[in-house]
């Protein structure tokens, strides 16, 4: 048992240092940076060391006790921006995922509607002319056919706005609802009911990779949130922004491509295990996952409905 607490209390040693105090001790490096050159010295390295050398020759700096009130001190600041960036990072998710959009505050789903209207118009743009030039490719003349090359760019412009029509006023949002509405037209399965089942009975190699992928998700929208932060420094020193527009792009690219990862693993694992849930739970069941296979786990496992309430109650 101490074994166990001993690694784990290893584990929490490693994420605090790599996710919280390391990003948080350049942001503090920065804003240091940032409140001692201003926008009138906004790149002067020189200024930069002169000052910097005239602070650590102070005397409460060079003393032992000063040090160690200052390294606690950065210490300190280092680990609180880092649980800010987190925190900005879980309501960037949010705002990725665009679960429960209609519900969001201030008027948003108004703008968020507009967008999601406008998306599927360009969608179904794009997906008319891709089946258009799927039929005429089945033309008996060859000279009838079409350039193939014009049905593929009409695919990769339909993925590109959504895998499936979209629902959602975000890609990110979309792709996951994708595997939701694949798996109910394929196999009449609700997968927001079948999962929390399915989970826990998934192998061990498989939900360590859903675990991880999930995680590499946090991890990329918290570099959103950093981007956040230096954003927010742009007031006092200008090159800041540049760094949020970086940290911005990356955080863009890396979620994308994690929610992808994370989504394809969903679908991996609600396809290939959800028959080995159904014999878990006594279904009469051989071979693949089917339409009647995920019809009868969904209403088995959907549950019943309260019951009315008594007249006069």
């Amino acid at each position: 048992m101490g074994g166990l607490w001993g690694e784990l209390g290893r584990k929490l040693a490693d994420r605090w240092l790599s996710l919280l105090v390391l990003p948080g001790v350049l942001y503090v490096a920065t804003v240091a940076a940032a409140h001692t050159l201003g926008q009138r010295h906004a790149l002067d390295a020189p200024f930069l060391i002169q000052e910097v050398t005239a602070f650590a020759q102070q005397p409460t700096v060079t003393g032992v006790g000063g040090q160690i009130v200052l390294v606690g001190a950065i210490m300190i600041a280092s680990a609180t921006a880092g649980l800010v960036a987190e925190a900005v990072g879980s309501l960037v998710e949010r705002l990725v995922l665009a679960v429960g959009w209609k519900a969001w505050p201030l008027g948003l789903p108004a703008v968020a509607g507009w967008w999601v209207r406008r998306r599927q118009r360009r969608w179904d743009d794009a997906h008319g002319v891709y089946h258009r030039q799927r039929r005429l490719a089945l033309a008996p003349d060859p000279a009838d056919r079409p350039d193939p090359a014009v049905g593929r760019a009409a695919l990769a412009r339909r993925t590109r706005i959504a895998l499936e029509r979209p629902e959602r006023p975000t890609w990110s949002g979309d792709r996951v609802q994708a595997v939701a509405l694949r798996l109910d037209r394929d196999h009449s399965m609700d997968l927001a009911v079948v999962w929390p089942y399915l989970e826990p009975a998934l192998p061990e190699a498989l939900g360590a990779r859903i675990s991880e992928a999930r995680a590499s998700l946090v991890r990329a929208t918290t570099l959103a949130g950093w981007a956040v932060l230096y954003a927010a420094l742009a007031h006092r020193w200008w090159p800041a922004v540049l760094v949020a527009l970086v940290l911005a792009a990356a955080a863009r690219h890396r979620t994308r491509r994690c929610v992808d990862a994370y989504a394809r693993l969903l679908e991996v694992a609600a396809r290939l295990h959800t028959p080995d849930l159904a014999a878990q739970l006594g279904f009469e069941h051989t071979g693949p996952l089917t339409a009647d296979l995920g019809a009868r786990l969904t209403h088995h496992l959907r549950g019943s409905s309260p019951p009315p309430v008594p007249a006069g109650g």
